[in-house]
């Protein structure tokens, strides 16, 4: 049975087991390398979850995120992350970019998922008034920081400085720009051509926490406040659709001052789509013509980090590269979009080719080759990202997972983690669990026995086990047979991606 205890917490975690001990072996080498990655670092005396690997500390570019998906296990490591960089933020609204054991980092902005979204998804999953409140206003004044500083040339988008301020480091859209701002100062540009550049990543992860503090400031009661966090959100998309898209290559870039599009094609079109900036149309021609492309982003092991048919695009692989390299990170955040836009089917592909991966040589390092799926053996071991890329997608996989007020029940009895396998995520009174035997899968939630489910797809509850969809995970067409409780039994057609409303 691979589960944690939770010490001083007394929290009951997740618990999985399953035949395959391939699979249940580097499921279990991640949850260890987690628990060892938990630790205190200078400034503020509580546990966060580190980088690991290369990394000795928490960024903001990921560090909030990464504790998110690891609240099951530790809640107070997650609260603890986001409130480090609350508890470090400057009189003036700065966020630092990081807390190293070296020192607290603010010579960048260093954003990529917006703070305020996770911050507001744990504070509603952990029902924490006191945390919403906090982090309700260090983000808004994280907000009005990037507005004074990072808006200079006045569009409303928000601007890079240098190459630290995206998390991108070795990547050709960068290429000669300085690394970090002068004196270590996020609010000094670099005397550098084209600087500063509009980027449609930053102001993407702006816009994502603008949304967030409209949900915030309305659970806090604040109407006026979320009207206005919701114009400012939807000024700032327009402005980034208008400047910062290219229609012709479905393709997002930075803009330079001399009004030039660097058009370097790069993941920084996943970033817009994990804050769910464009519309479906839009998004359907950015994965037609980069996104889902095999000559482009859609390797082997998605995705790599610059398009494989640009020009720039760097070989062979060397470490810590944003110039090509498929990131740990980047397949971690994919789960904030790639169901949003109706690709759950190649969402299910990606996750496979990762935890194969991860299989074949869990050393658990930061990037793989999107080509062979290799990890480049230049970085070392034991990266954070990594290892929750492997806990996340056994779960998203063929476990269960919440999200508010759904429960979504991912059931893939064909999936090498199903095999024999049991799954039981605590959720908000009481645990949902899947059982699997042979090609079906039994449900059940808080002691009551929901159904059994025979065939591939994702049961979408309410989160009293009330049937809302079946939505298709699976690239073929899969005959699905419900045989659940109080219902009668149901047999379906589930096309790829398809979503058949149950009420």
């Amino acid at each position: 049975m691979a589960s944690r205890a939770l010490g001083e917490t007394g929290h009951t975690t997740p618990q999985f087991r399953c035949t395959n001990k391939q699979w249940l072996q580097t499921y279990e080498k991640a949850l260890r390398i987690l628990e060892h990655n938990v630790q205190e670092m200078p400034r503020i005396p509580a546990p966060v979850l580190i980088e690991g690997s290369d990394y000795a500390g928490i960024w903001q570019e990921c560090g909030p995120h990464e504790s998110l998906v690891y609240r099951h296990f530790r809640p107070d490591v997650a609260r603890n992350s986001h409130m480090t960089f609350f508890k470090l933020q400057r009189k003036d609204g700065q966020l630092p970019a990081n807390n190293r054991r070296t020192g607290t980092g603010f010579g960048q902005i260093q954003m990529v998922v917006p703070i305020a979204a996770t911050a507001w998804k744990l504070a509603d999953a952990l029902g924490d008034s006191e945390f919403l409140a906090t982090a309700y206003q260090a983000c808004s004044r994280w907000d009005a920081w990037l507005l004074r500083y990072r808006n200079t040339r006045g569009t409303g988008l928000i601007e890079g400085f240098c190459t630290y301020d995206t998390g991108m480091d070795n990547c050709p859209r960068w290429e000669g720009v300085p690394v970090q701002c002068p004196g270590a100062d996020a609010r000094r540009c670099p005397p550098h051509a084209g600087l500063p550049r509009l980027c449609p990543d930053l102001s993407a992860t702006v816009f994502g926490a603008r949304v967030a503090l409209a949900a915030m400031a309305a659970e806090l009661g604040h109407k006026d406040e979320e009207e206005r966090w919701l114009e400012s959100a939807d000024a700032l998309r327009k402005a980034l659709m208008e400047k910062l898209y290219a229609a012709e290559d479905g393709a997002f870039y930075d803009l330079d001052t001399d009004g030039h599009l660097v058009k370097v094609r790069t993941d920084v079109m996943t970033r817009v789509a994990s804050e769910h900036v464009v519309d479906q149309r839009t998004f359907n021609l950015m994965w037609q013509r980069q996104l889902g492309n095999p000559s482009a982003f859609w390797a082997q092991f998605p995705f790599p980090s610059v398009a494989m048919d640009d020009a720039t695009f760097v070989r062979p692989i060397p470490p810590n590269s944003w110039g090509g390299a498929a990131q740990a990170l980047t397949a971690l955040r994919a789960g904030r979009w790639m169901d949003h836009y109706g690709r759950s089917a190649e969402f299910a592909h990606l996750m496979e080719q990762w935890c194969a991966a991860l299989q074949r040589d869990p050393s658990f390092r930061q990037q793989i080759d999107p080509v062979s799926g290799e990890l480049t053996q230049g970085d070392l071991p034991n990266y954070s990202p990594a290892c929750l890329v492997f806990y996340d997608f056994t779960w998203r996989l063929a476990g269960v997972c919440e999200d508010r007020d759904r429960l979504h029940w991912n059931l893939r009895p064909q999936c090498p983690a199903a095999l024999g396998a049991q799954f039981a995520l605590p959720i908000k009174g009481g645990t949902a669990r899947i059982s699997y035997k042979g090609h079906a899968a039994s449900l059940e939630l808080s002691g009551r026995t929901l159904g059994e489910v025979e065939g591939t797809a994702r049961l979408v509850t309410d989160r009293a086990g009330k049937p809302l969809a079946l939505v298709g995970v699976s690239a073929l067409t899969e005959t699905v047979e419900l045989r659940l409780y109080d219902s009668t039994p149901r047999t379906l057609k589930l096309e790829s991606n398809q979503s058949i409303a149950l009420v």
